[in-house]
């Protein structure tokens, strides 16, 4: 019995060490931002008390449906995450741990992240401007848009963007909502030509649009597997890939025709 005993000590004086090594590891600092489903706002409605797309230079329609653009919220990125904290956002569907890098500018101030999110948005909005006019055939010299959201930055909202300015000017070509009165969200930046781009946390997004009412959740084709991984039952996934899908896809869902799926 005597070897056992020696063992027996040996494993306890070598569990002290791991014990304190695991202790740190547990309460030191990540480079994570913990993430979760943020707002949505209605392009087709107001903020603050203003519209979000205003248009002079040309008629504008009454609209029913709604256009909802959606974000995720992130604590910042002088926040401490630790071990604890990512490995409870793992288990949650509610919840991400996901790499500050990501999320924010690397290295950046927290006022330098926000006047760099607010340039994004400012890119974001003038693609989508001239991604729908260009889609109307109207000439950027003889129409104005206008487009106001407060409190918000970064360029995911350019597909959503393009789609209330179609809305607001033309419907759907024959009178009637581009949306068909439903509750259409999405995500996904634009270029001036229409492309759709891929945009971060899109599962956290897909949960803030069924929170809201939505149906039908627009996403960019290259992030179909991602949104498909904690789809909320009963919210569709449609893939867009250019400015032109998503308007053929909401016709057909109008119609009756075949919706793309993911």
């Amino acid at each position: 019995m005597p070897s056992l005993s020696r063992r027996t000590r040996a494993l306890a004086l070598c569990s002290v060490p791991v014990a304190a090594l695991l202790a740190t590891a547990a309460l030191a600092p990540l480079p994570y931002v913990l993430a979760e489903p943020g707002m949505t706002a209605d392009v087709l409605g107001e903020d603050h008390g203003r519209q979000i797309i205003s248009v002079s230079g040309h008629d504008t329609r009454d609209t029913s449906g709604r256009l909802l653009m959606t974000t995720i919220a992130a604590t910042s990125p002088d926040a401490a995450v630790r071990l604890p904290d990512v490995l409870s956002a793992w288990f949650r569907t509610d919840r991400a741990a996901m790499p500050a890098d990501v999320v924010y500018p690397e290295g950046e101030s927290q006022k330098e992240i926000e006047e760099y999110n607010q340039e994004q948005m400012t890119k974001s909005q003038d693609d989508a401007t001239a991604a729908a006019l260009s889609q109307l055939r109207l000439r950027p010299d003889d129409v104005d848009v206008t487009l106001h959201l407060a409190e918000v930055g970064g360029p995911s909202a350019g597909l959503m963007f393009s789609l209330g300015i179609v809305d607001k000017i033309d419907g759907d070509g024959s009178g009637g909502d581009l949306t068909g009165g439903r509750t259409i969200a999405g995500t996904g930046t634009i270029e001036p030509d229409g492309t759709v781009g891929p945009v971060g946390g899109v599962p956290l997004k897909t949960q803030a649009a069924k929170r809201d009412g939505a149906t039908v959740f627009l996403v960019p084709e290259a992030e179909c597997a991602a949104a498909r991984a904690e789809l909320p039952q009963g919210l569709r996934l449609v893939p867009v890939e250019e400015l032109d899908d998503a308007l053929e896809s909401l016709k057909a869902l109008r119609t009756g025709g075949t919706v793309p799926a993911c």
